[in-house]
């Protein structure tokens, strides 16, 4: 394998970010993290995107149950015992993190045990700017904002639709008010002083000419790193093909010119503990391509 590149952000964050697996191509083989699945309830549906209670597929969107903001922080008390390396906790679904409140009751828990730890949320970042202040209160430092489309007549395509402030909005509208949101967020959690990381999952011949937009806007906006990754074929999008390893770098070679890229990403379940460069389970879309290291 080629040497890593590492990416420590911003010197303000470099004490975060070389800590944190998922944000440091290093930390990603030596430090474990925890995901909490408290989070069942989701505000949109993306077209890929198929939530399930499963204790053997590898992938978002997946867990072996819900748990109860104690039981979770429960968990982390026992999952330090077992690692002593885990420095992460973070909410990563099997919904939307910010769709259930359950992810800042667990968030306070573990805050008040554990101020030491890194806090992290995953979101769709469709509320995201409207909860930072209760995001910053539970000790989150980090959060990933997934963007999928620029334009939203290509989001039109990847999301049937959402559902925001109890009204369910489809086709175009629904993705530029989700487009609009999402970058208010990420400006919103980086003027909050919180590490911003965009993922964005590559849908070949649907959102490949939107990867160069995201990066831009994401940047101006203060993210600090990209993640692109591979759609999993599933729900409306099962008979597509999935990206191969010249689609993904051809994306972030793309991205690079505007954001520093992340390339280990495992997709992780919803409840996965451990070193993710140690774990040997890996997404359908990596087996599928017969490597380990699909995404370097």
């Amino acid at each position: 394998m080629a040497e890593l590149s590492v990416y420590e952000g911003k010197s303000k964050f470099s004490h975060m970010t070389s800590a944190h697996p998922c944000f440091n191509e290093k930390a990603h083989f030596s430090t474990a993290r925890i995901h909490l699945p408290v989070a069942p309830k989701c505000n949109i549906q993306c077209n890929f995107c198929n939530r399930k209670i499963d204790k053997c597929e590898h992938r978002p969107g997946v867990s072996g149950g819900i748990m109860t903001p104690q039981a979770a922080a429960d968990r982390v008390d026992e999952a330090l015992k077992e690692f002593n390396n885990l420095k992460v906790v973070g909410i990563a679904g099997p919904g939307e993190a910010l769709a259930n409140e359950e992810t800042f009751e667990t968030l306070k828990i573990v805050n008040e045990r554990h101020p030491e730890l890194i806090k992290c949320i995953a979101s769709n970042g469709l509320m995201m700017a409207e909860r930072i202040d209760d995001i910053v209160k539970v000790g989150v430092s980090s959060v990933t904002v997934t963007i999928n489309a620029f334009d939203p007549e290509v989001g039109a395509k990847i999301y049937s639709w959402i559902r925001y402030h109890n009204k369910t909005y489809r086709g175009e509208e629904a993705a530029k008010i989700l487009r609009d949101n999402q970058f208010k967020s990420i400006e919103a959690a980086s003027k909050a002083g919180l590490i911003v990381k965009v993922n964005t999952v590559l849908v070949p011949g649907v959102n490949s000419d939107q990867i160069e937009k995201i990066a831009k806007e994401a940047r101006d906006r203060g993210a600090i790193l990209m993640n692109i990754i591979p759609m999993i074929p599933l729900y409306k999008f099962k008979d597509l093909t999935p990206p191969e390893c010249k689609d993904l770098e051809e994306a972030r070679t793309i991205a690079e010119k505007y954001l520093p890229q992340f390339r280990l990403c495992k997709q992780c379940r919803a409840d996965a503990c451990g070193v993710p460069g140690q774990e040997k389970s890996v997404s359908p879309a990596q087996r599928a391509a017969g490597g380990e290291y699909y995404h370097a």
